[in-house]
Formats: C-alpha cells, sequence, structure tokens
C-alpha cells in the first residue's frame, strides 16, 4: 500500500529539511513528494540533497510558474495517480500541520473515502493565530457550510488524506480554483459525487519559521469562488 505525503513550497528553506525528517521519523511507510515553486531561497537545492538520505523516498518537482497552492497540488496529485498511490495526503511544510497526525488520518481514511484533519470539529484548535486570523478562517467555514451545504465543520482544511480512487472521482480536470478556495471545492466536489468525508480532530500551530502565503486576493476568490461553485451546481454546471 503506497503513501505519498505531497508538501507544496515556495521559499520554505528555513521548514523544510524539519517537515521532511519529521514525516520520515514516523517510519509509517510514508513517501514525501515536494512541489517547489521555484522558490528564489533554494528550497528545491535543499531537498535535492536529502535526496540522497531518502533515496526512492523522497521525490522532488519543480514548476516554472507560481500560479497557486491548488494547481501545485493539482500537479502533485496527476504525479502520484500516475505511479500508483494507493492514498495521497496534503500538509503544509511550516509546521502547522504536525507530522505525527499523520498516522491517524491514514486510519480514518480506511473507513471512509477522505479525511480531513480538522481545526473545528471539537471547537476551535488554533495555537499561535490573531483573533483576527482565528475569526477569519472560523468564519469562512461557516461561511463555505452556509452557501454549500455541506457538513463539513473545516471546509479550508489543507490538511487531508485521499484515497486513490476519491481523486479519479472528483474530476481534477474541472477544479478552478486556486488558492485556499482550492480546498473547499475538492470537498464541495467530493460532497457531490456522493463520496464520505471524516473530521479528525487536530491542533493547528501557526508557522514558527518563514512568512505565511495569505493574501488579500486569495481570500477574495475564495469568497466569490464558492459562489460561483454553487451556481454552478445550481445550473448543473459544476
Amino acid at each position: 500500500m503506497k503513501k505519498l505525503v505531497i508538501i507544496p513550497t515556495y521559499n520554505e528553506i528555513e521548514n523544510i529539511q524539519g517537515i521532511i525528517h519529521a514525516v520520515f521519523a514516523l517510519e509509517d511507510g510514508f513517501e514525501i513528494l515536494v512541489v517547489d515553486d521555484s522558490s528564489p531561497d533554494g528550497t528545491a537545492a535543499v531537498v535535492q540533497t536529502l535526496q540522497q538520505d531518502y533515496p526512492n523516498l523522497l521525490h522532488l518537482t519543480v514548476r516554472t510558474v507560481k500560479d497557486g497552492l491548488g494547481k501545485a497540488y493539482l500537479h502533485g496529485f496527476a504525479w502520484a495517480l500516475e505511479r500508483g498511490y494507493d492514498y495521497i495526503f496534503e500538509m503544509d511544510a511550516d509546521f502547522s500541520h504536525n507530522p505525527a497526525d499523520l498516522p491517524r488520518l491514514f486510519a480514518a481514511c480506511q473507513e471512509a473515502d477522505m479525511a480531513v484533519g480538522s481545526r473545528y470539529s471539537q471547537g476551535v484548535n488554533v495555537v499561535n493565530w490573531p483573533m483576527g486570523r482565528v475569526l477569519l478562517s472560523y468564519f469562512a467555514s461557516k461561511y463555505v457550510r452556509f452557501i454549500l451545504g455541506i457538513k463539513v465543520h473545516d471546509t479550508t482544511a489543507g490538511f487531508v488524506c485521499f484515497k486513490r480512487a476519491t481523486l479519479e472521482a472528483i474530476g481534477l480536470e474541472r477544479i478552478g480554483l486556486k488558492g485556499y478556495g482550492f480546498q473547499v471545492e475538492m470537498k464541495y466536489r467530493a460532497v457531490k459525487k456522493g463520496l464520505r468525508i471524516v473530521e479528525v480532530p487536530i491542533i493547528f500551530t501557526n508557522r514558527i519559521l518563514g512568512e505565511s502565503k495569505m493574501n488579500g486576493g486569495i481570500i477574495g476568490e475564495a469568497v466569490f469562488g464558492i459562489l460561483a461553485l454553487k451556481w454552478k451546481s445550481l445550473i448543473g454546471r459544476l
């Protein structure tokens, strides 16, 4: 059973070595694919050096265009499907997602089609975020649940395990949102396909090193993108 953790990166040189070591320390048979968007800080070079320590387990693909988190993940999904991986994971490079939770996501996905590492399924489990960021994220998920009518508490979560068949069923070629809206669209399309999503409570910790990629454009895309998704669903064009 082949398991691949996809980690998208852009200027994560301060975190990438640590996150790679942490995943492989689990000894649960995870492989890693780093999808780097040509980071000018040399993130890819660090990964290339580490590949000598983890032959056939640590993989790297470098994209020449930086066009959004969603596009990076779609690139990684295609790479994984072409190579026959059975379970594919999304995870951030900055330790906001605890690698120790990967086995829990994998176990939950055995009984479902998608397992989501959820910040909001049991209250609000976020550490070291400014209150404004907590409220923005929390109410964004509430907004998505209201507009799209799905029961997932953490709709914008980016710590996810997919079964191979789930990615094949969703229709990745139809995914249109690129930023954090991408995370919502993946879940919504899964729900519309009748697939089962389970939420695994996690503690989300704000990054200590490096800079957040959140900006106003990403937020705007998510707000209006969700409305577009609902409209497409209503007119049968999803």
